[in-house]
């Protein structure tokens, strides 16, 4: 059997384009046991049910109060919590923490009993990352080194714990299917039975699991399809923030975002990371300006940093770290059509502080800031900072959030701030200690930060 990648389209024989979404090479072969299939072994629970059809009218529901997590940040991007029976995906890079996050989350939850099933490391291992990260903590905490899915029944009905960790499900295989662990067989029939005993009474499972070398979720597409919630763990390795975005949630909003740093005794909690993502030392520095972004749902002070330089080897050159290039481009050229600043023999490179990937349409205005402060050497006031969308041309378009976005930056110490004129209607501007400044196209922007 052929299986897509992409969707999970099924093909008796290979193809080059898959005729259910169209992506070209995603088909990928396993073995059909040529027996008749066995049927994965259930606890016991799930063994002696049957269903039949409920009218809607006859069902009852009660709220059920979600676990809480013992993690503020955790608790947001799940919508409040953990819901109880759900199954949660949690992906990311090798090497980002997400076994380190889930292991220092289950130790601080004194008041649950959790079973902790590892299929990558033994029990030392998890021992000697334990006493790190929380030595106090993980008096309930049931640890088991096991791959089979019908032994990871077993020890459930056995233990019956309150929240099952599964690391990795890539490296978890059920007997029914004829093929090694991590194939695409194996992925889809252990999170299908997985989500069959969630759903079916049981306890709430975590799941981890591994990304593509394009930045997707290993496995088939009817993974996250399967799953209640899809939590994403990315940042730079060589950088200490790592962000915590939901990608699917059927129990809560998708905007929302957690931010750790990852420090020696594992990852904390950034309640306030504006803070942390500005420079403090900005008197008199050049190329730097200051952006109210938004990220998911929560306002964000992110530095703005350029440099500007005559082109050494002939060819300009354009780099930009954390922001789109194609846009930088965009921008760059809007500038030279609209604002007269010639910059095509110089080399611009553009870096957001922190090391976060920003795609906030919001940052248009600091990115043009930050170029031209450093294009004339001129240093932007340390207690101004700036929002807002560049168009093709050269207007400064309103963004979301105007609110959230002013109120961060007055909290922040914040005296000036360049907002789009458009985007002010409806806001009550005379309670606030922040002096806004409309603008309303590229070239106006520039004589209010220059003069």
């Amino acid at each position: 059997m052929y299986v897509c990648e992409e969707c999970g389209q099924e093909s008796p024989k290979w193809v080059g384009k898959c005729p259910a979404c169209g992506q070209w090479n995603t088909m990928k072969e396993f073995r059909v046991a040529t027996t008749t299939t066995k049927r994965a072994i259930a606890p016991l629970s799930m063994q002696a049910e049957v269903k039949r059809p409920i009218p809607m009218r006859k069902i009852e529901v009660e709220d059920e109060p979600r676990i809480d997590m013992g993690d503020g940040e955790l608790n947001r991007v799940l919508g409040g919590g953990l819901m109880p029976g759900s199954l949660v995906l949690l992906g990311g890079e090798p090497g980002i923490g997400k076994s380190t996050l889930v292991l220092q989350t289950v130790l601080r939850m004194e008041d649950r009993k959790i079973l902790y099933v590892s299929g990558e490391e033994s029990v030392r291992q998890i021992k000697l990352r334990a006493d790190r990260l929380c030595p106090d903590g993980g008096a309930d905490v049931l640890v088991l080194c096991e791959t089979s899915l019908e032994e990871i029944y077993s020890h459930i009905e056995r233990e019956q714990p309150d929240l099952v960790v599964i690391d990795s499900i890539q490296t978890i295989s059920t007997e029914t299917v004829e093929s090694s662990p991590g194939s695409l067989s194996q992925i889809r029939e252990c999170a299908a039975s997985l989500l069959k005993y969630a759903k079916g009474g049981g306890c709430s499972i975590l799941l981890i699991g591994h990304i593509t070398k394009e930045g997707t979720l290993a496995g088939p597409k009817v993974l996250e399809h399967i799953v209640d919630c899809v939590l994403q763990f990315e940042g730079d390795q060589h950088y200490m923030y790592r962000i915590l975005r939901g990608i699917k949630n059927r129990f809560g909003s998708t905007s929302e975002l957690g931010i750790y740093e990852m420090q020696q005794g594992g990852l904390r909690q950034v309640v306030n990371p504006s803070e942390l993502l500005l420079t403090e030392e900005r008197e008199g520095l050049s190329g730097i300006a200051i952006c109210s972004a938004i990220e998911g749902v929560r306002p964000l002070l992110i530095e703005t940093q350029a440099l500007v330089s005559t082109a050494a080897y002939g060819t300009a050159q354009r780099s930009a770290t954390g922001f789109d290039n194609r846009r930088l481009a965009m921008l760059l050229a809007v500038l030279e059509k609209r604002v007269g600043f010639k910059l095509a023999q110089k080399d611009v490179f553009l870096n957001i502080a922190g090391g976060l990937r920003v795609t906030d349409p919001a940052m248009d205005l600091s990115v043009i800031a930050a170029v031209l402060s450093s294009n004339v050497d001129a240093a932007i006031d340390t207690d101004t900072c700036m929002c807002g969308e560049v168009g093709l041309s050269g207007e400064i378009r309103p963004v979301s959030r105007l609110e959230q976005r002013i109120a961060e930056a007055e909290r922040l110490g914040f005296r000036r701030m360049l907002v789009p004129r458009q985007g002010l209607k409806g806001i009550d501007t005379r309670n606030l200690k922040l002096h806004l400044v409309p603008v309303s196209g590229v070239a106006e922007a520039v004589r209010e930060l220059f003069g």
